[in-house]
């Protein structure tokens, strides 16, 4: 049987894929225990380990047909290989994922073996049907498509639209990554780290499991803009999962920006840059944002270039190209990597320069294709097609303007063909990031047997060329290099051109520039600086309690303090009987009503419960509220005993009789004058902005406006306004998704302070104090709390209960879930003062 564990975690989706796991993995009884908990269960583990998680692990494998042995190597060329010499020395790396090569059932427990005792790898076995749907379904054909732009309208144009069978398929794939991870996890100790968009659902799994694992996402492909990204159906709970880790990382701003949109366009959830870095706030948590891009293995190629079969195949390719200018290019045999668009700007550079016909030659090198459909079956005939009428109409006897090698060479043989290439030619229309132009770059610096082969000295200065798409995720690194349109055939063309007869000094210069970066920020260095990141934002895990919030792929961690625990109506109901002075103090908005409400009138259920509070001669009660006087007044009046505290208590009155007291701040709104005729440009200038005009204060509201446009309207009216305003006794702050201007010294901690002290001056000092609110501006009142109640030199005052509302960061020590906790619990109170004979009328109202 399978652990109780996983059990739970099977119920996030009911797909009948599940129904065939009913077993222990042979790995998990190697272990010689059942997958590690948070309670202490697991493998003990002595060394630093780093779980690597991605679509394949980095393992060749092949099947002696006559013996029917299996063979296994690891595979030098990939990337997840590669990284771990960026972790700590005598680092323990594990690796999961699928095998490159089909198993068939009845060896998959003997090849798992052999993977788990010789190459730390836990294989994922899926089969035909899953394998379909998860990769050649979800992520080849829907997904990866539309990550690089291209919008399934037609199946005849490449990609797949949404089909809820293929996306059940990927959850399926997930879960069963998952469940390998559980099989060598020990969750307080290793680092997970996630790769790419096979796995985008992996971390919300695995987070529901282990609240505290370390766990780091990195994506190799392009983050679509937030207009394409909201095609998705599913995209909030990608979305939702993928902040379910500590670190995202990817290659370039760009992508980091189109992600970070999408959280505030569709989750409502804003960045913000600290001392560096970027982080979101989420659920309690700050999860770190990592833009840097991959890097290559420098001591693999390096080694590649010293053998002496690199050299004997960089001699033969110089003398078959022998008077010819080659450029190189190598390409994955698919629709996004502009390989047909190369071809013709060939063809336009042969047209517009003729006298380079014969001594210019365009090597194309095509990688197999990474999937199958007849989107590469186009791909490869088209591009076949183009060739092929291009060296018929330019080539002659002796003479092909293009080479194209569609049959798969080895990274010796690429090495040799990029060692003899003057230009390298990366036209991509849309990738993630593509090593190309590295590895180009790398290769022309040389190496002493390769050199001794090609004829070259130490002191030849080396010099490279590189023509490289817009699009692609090297580009912004790589500073040298001539970007180019790759749409644009007429400007790759002349690209081709400047490469082919720019001068030497300066082909030198922008090819040390490139391999200076390329050399120091190679895979390791990548590698380590996520290492460290990931580290860096998990240092507080243990500082935090964690609640599961939500169910599915929709579901969250909650972190919260150690301290930090849920109000519960019999525990505030009796420190609430055994007092005899209470001052209850009630934000409105968000906390007695919900935001959401169009109608912010208070319901007749709310009435009763702050008429009953308000019977009893033991209480004092308040609502504190940041909305004007007015509209509280006219809410609230058949309150006659209710306290109210308007705009964040520049306003405050006893009771419904009594008159409104003014807080000690100046009554001069010559300021407004100032502010005003600001906010109203901002608020002709962003469409859904509006200006809310309040007796003390003025806010600019721009919930309704576009969330990039607004916020950037916003830091700049904030800028504007504090320049403006630096000699007036104002404050200007920013909350959410609002800019307000108010006087200085007015805020709802002020309040708290001033009810007390009233409250002590009349000898009726609080011994039950209970305050609630929601947002940034209670906070203040829990501040003040806190310090008032810290205070040795003040009576002490027994009882006091200050809570949030909602799982988030708070001064609080309590919180409820939402606003019909709070009325649940206002009601227990009222219950408690009325008495058991008036409840039952009590809750007729509600």
């Amino acid at each position: 049987m399978i652990t109780q564990s996983c059990k739970d975690s099977l119920d996030m989706i009911s797909v009948n894929d599940f129904r065939g796991l009913e077993r222990i993995p042979a790995v998990m009884n190697e272990l010689g225990c059942e997958v590690g908990d948070e309670h202490g269960q697991g493998p003990v583990v002595s060394k630093q380990r780093r779980i690597v998680v991605a679509n394949q692990l980095p393992i060749r494998g092949y099947r002696n047909e006559g013996t029917k042995g299996w063979f296994f190597e690891f595979d030098k060329d990939s990337l997840v290989l590669q990284l771990k010499d960026g972790f700590p020395a005598n680092t323990e790396v594990w690796y999961v994922g699928m095998l490159k090569v089909d198993v068939e059932k009845e060896d998959q427990e003997e090849v798992a073996q052999l993977m788990f005792h010789k190459f730390r790898c836990v294989p994922v076995f899926l089969t035909v049907d899953q394998k379909n749907k998860y990769y050649h379904g979800f992520c080849k054909h829907y997904l990866w498509p539309l990550f690089h732009y291209m919008l399934p309208l037609s199946p005849s144009h490449g990609g797949v639209r949404f089909d809820k069978s293929l996306w059940e398929g990927y959850i399926v794939a997930n879960q069963l990554f998952a469940n390998k991870v559980a099989e060598i996890l020990w969750p307080d100790k290793d680092s997970v780290w996630v790769h790419d968009y096979h796995l985008m659902v992996l971390p919300s799994i695995l987070r529901n499991r282990y609240t505290r694992v370390k766990l780091g996402f990195f994506l190799h492909s392009p983050f679509p803009s937030s207009e394409i990204y909201r095609t998705i159906p599913v995209r909030e709970q990608i979305l939702r999962s993928l902040l379910n880790c500590d670190l995202i990382g990817f290659h370039t701003f760009d992508y980091a920006r189109h992600f970070l949109s999408c959280c505030s366009r569709l989750l409502g959830i804003d960045y913000q840059c600290k001392r560096g870095y970027i982080g979101l706030d989420y659920c309690g948590k700050t999860i770190n944002i990592k833009i840097l891009p991959v890097g290559i293995h420098m001591g693999q190629l390096e080694s590649d270039l010293n053998m002496e079969q690199t050299a004997t195949l960089a001699k033969q390719l110089k003398e078959k190209f022998e008077g010819k200018v080659v450029m190189v290019g190598v390409d994955d045999l698919d629709m996004f990597k502009g390989i047909s668009l190369k071809f013709s700007a060939m063809g336009r550079l042969l047209e517009m320069h003729p006298e380079l016909i014969g001594s210019v030659v365009l090597v194309q090198i095509a990688n197999p294709a990474r999937s199958r459909g007849k989107d590469v079956q186009e791909v490869r005939l088209e591009t076949s097609v183009i060739a092929q009428q291009i060296n018929n109409k330019y080539g002659k006897e002796g003479y092909e303007p293009i080479v194209f090698i569609n049959d798969p060479l080895s990274a010796l043989e690429k090495a040799a063909y990029y060692a003899i290439s003057e230009c390298c030619v990366v036209n991509a229309v849309r990738d993630g990031m593509n090593l190309v132009s590295y590895k180009y770059t790398v290769c022309r610096q040389g190496s002493p047997v390769l050199d001794k082969a090609l004829g070259l000295n130490e002191s030849d200065k080396r010099k490279s060329f590189l023509i490289v798409s817009e699009f692609i995720g090297c580009s912004p690194s790589l500073s040298g290099a001539y970007r180019v349109n790759p749409w644009d055939v007429n400007a790759v063309a002349d690209a081709m051109y400047v490469g082919i007869h720019m001068k030497d000094e300066e082909k030198h210069l922008r090819h040390e520039k490139h391999y200076n970066y390329i050399s120091s920020h190679d895979v390791a260095f990548w590698a380590r600086s996520f290492d460290q990141d990931l580290d860096r934002a998990c240092k507080e895990h243990h500082l935090k309690r964690y609640y599961n919030v939500g169910f599915g792929l929709n579901f969250r961690a909650a972190a919260v303090g150690k301290n930090f625990r849920m109000l519960t109506v019999e525990t505030i109901v009796a420190a609430y009987n055994n007092t005899n002075s209470r001052l209850i103090l009630l934000d409105y908005d968000g906390t007695m009503k919900p935001k959401s409400a169009v109608d912010k009138t208070p319901r007749n259920e709310v009435i009763s419960i702050l008429n009953c509070l308000c019977s009893d001669p033991k209480n004092i009660v308040f609502i504190v509220s940041g909305r004007g006087r007015d509209p509280l007044s006219k809410w609230f009046f058949p309150c006659e005993k209710l306290g109210i505290s308007a705009e964040h208590g520049y306003f405050t009155r006893w009771t419904r009789d009594s008159q409104w007291e003014t807080c000690s701040v100046a009554m001069d709104c010559d300021w407004k004058k100032t502010v005003e005729p600001v906010m109203e440009v901002y608020t002709a200038t962003t469409d859904g902005s509006f200006i809310e005009h309040k007796e003390s204060a003025l806010v600019w509201h721009y919930q309704d406006a576009d969330p990039d446009f607004g916020g950037c309207q916003a830091k700049e009216l904030l800028d504007h306004l504090e320049s403006v305003l630096a000699n007036e006794p104002v404050v200007v702050k920013r909350g959410r998704q609002i800019v307000e201007v108010k006087p200085q010294g007015v805020s709802k901690g002020v309040v708290v302070e001033d009810l007390i002290s009233s409250m002590r001056s009349k000898g009726k000092s609080p011994d039950f104090l209970f305050c609630i609110g929601d947002d940034r501006s209670d906070e203040d009142m829990f501040e003040t709390i806190a310090r008032l109640v810290g205070n040795p030199s003040l009576p002490p005052i027994a009882e006091v209960f200050a809570c949030t509302v909602g799982h988030k960061p708070s001064k609080a020590k309590y919180y409820l879930d939402d606003t019909p906790d709070v009325i649940e619990l206002l009601q227990g109170l009222a219950t408690a003062s009325v008495g058991p004979n008036v409840t039952h009328t009590l809750e007729e109202d509600i």
